[in-house]
């Protein structure tokens, strides 16, 4: 994958939405959420990321291979003792699918990283306790 500016502006325009216990949220990139931040210090953690082993590289593969993707990523995760929940990246444009995602809380971010690598994803969404979200690209990533 070569970081491109229209990468970032797609990754910057995208709405990840969350489904945690308790309600819906939409996370933007830079954008606190207080719904979030309270969600995160309720659970008692200090950091989050958001996830999808779908369209690895910015290439669109077919539903089902992603769907069997996703699925190993969740079962990797619920493996090392996370519990992802449920979430979707909603792009900017009418011109990219709807991906699958697992948002999870408490998963460092060099660990996010390493899975994302694994999945051949170019970024993640991830934060602090805060609620306010970044996207981290796996290629920049601190060593």
């Amino acid at each position: 994958m070569t970081r491109t500016p229209e990468l970032e502006r797609a990754y910057a325009a995208t709405v990840y939405r969350v489904f945690l216990p308790g309600g819906i949220s939409d996370l933007r990139p830079g954008e606190p959420s207080e719904a979030l931040r309270c969600w995160l210090e309720n659970a008692g953690v200090d950091e989050f990321a958001v996830l999808t082993a779908c369209n690895p590289g910015s290439r669109r593969l077919a539903a089902d291979d992603n769907a069997d993707r996703q699925a190993r990523l969740e079962i990797e995760l619920l493996e090392a003792g996370y519990e992802p929940y449920a979430g979707e990246n909603l792009s900017g444009t009418d011109d990219w699918p709807v991906e699958e995602t697992c948002f999870v809380a408490g998963l460092p971010l060099a660990d996010a990283l390493a899975l994302a690598g694994k999945f051949g994803q170019n970024a993640i969404l991830h934060g602090r306790a805060d609620g306010t979200p970044a996207v981290i690209w796996v290629e920049t990533a601190p060593g």
